[in-house]
């Protein structure tokens, strides 16, 4: 395979994450070890050729912390037109996702379990990308740990880089500082464009998960943000 051209220079490395011993079930570890090998894409230094990895021309959009797999396999069952690129470091989410796939017999899901700047810089291509998500990010609220958050201006410009012209980049929160941030760092980001005048109304695509519509009925507010690549 072709070596990745070299991205935007991200300097030194801060984790947006902390690897935690969650407890992996007897079926998400049976997941793991039977589905994995299907549906798993290791990480590599090398380019992925994502119609390959796919068996198909199809669009393709980048799953950014998938948590424990509910919304990214309802949208690829909702949208079976599109091919899912799930990336997550936790295992156990890892495991419930692929058991996911099984009970819905989904194909147009693959999954990286590997950091997702190192993926991002080391195996997709400039402009592969039809569009990308990230919801929920851990929002690192204490001020002190705000350094460690996900959505920074290098990693934006590194993600936006992978995206096509026309293609869209959205983001949802339940922390209006994080969606503060998230909203100065994608507007300073010239390759991009918001399609709305600041927040957007969350959009067909993005079901609402049982945790947040406990939080909307409790008054907690929840922010999307659509861009778009120029």
């Amino acid at each position: 395979m072709q070596t990745p051209p070299p991205s935007p220079n991200l300097g030194k490395p801060i984790r947006s994450f902390v690897l935690r011993q969650g407890r992996i079930s007897e079926a998400q570890q049976r997941s793991l070890d039977t589905l994995m090998p299907v549906y798993g894409i290791a990480y590599s230094k090398q380019l992925l050729d994502l119609e390959k990895s796919f068996a198909r021309v199809a669009p393709k959009i980048l799953e950014i912390g998938f948590g424990m797999g509910e919304t990214t396999s309802t949208i690829a069952e909702n949208y079976p037109q599109n091919d899912t690129l799930a990336l997550e470091v936790h295992t156990p989410g890892v495991g419930s996702l692929l058991k996911q796939i099984q009970a819905k017999n989904l194909s147009n899901i693959r999954i990286i379990q590997h950091d997702a700047v190192e993926v991002l810089r080391d195996m997709l291509a400039a402009e592969s990308l039809d569009g990308a998500h990230i919801y929920f990010p851990d929002p690192w609220h204490k001020a002190r740990h705000n350094k460690r958050r996900l959505v920074q201006a290098p990693f934006v410009a590194l993600l936006a880089s992978k995206l096509k012209t026309g293609a869209y980049l959205h983001l949802a929160t339940d922390w209006e500082n994080y969606a503060q941030q998230m909203l100065a760092v994608l507007s300073a980001e010239p390759s991009l464009h918001n399609t709305a005048a600041d927040y957007a109304p969350r959009p067909a695509h993005r079901p609402l998960t049982k945790f947040e519509n406990r939080g909307l009925k409790l008054g907690h507010g929840v922010w999307d943000l659509i861009f778009e690549k120029r």
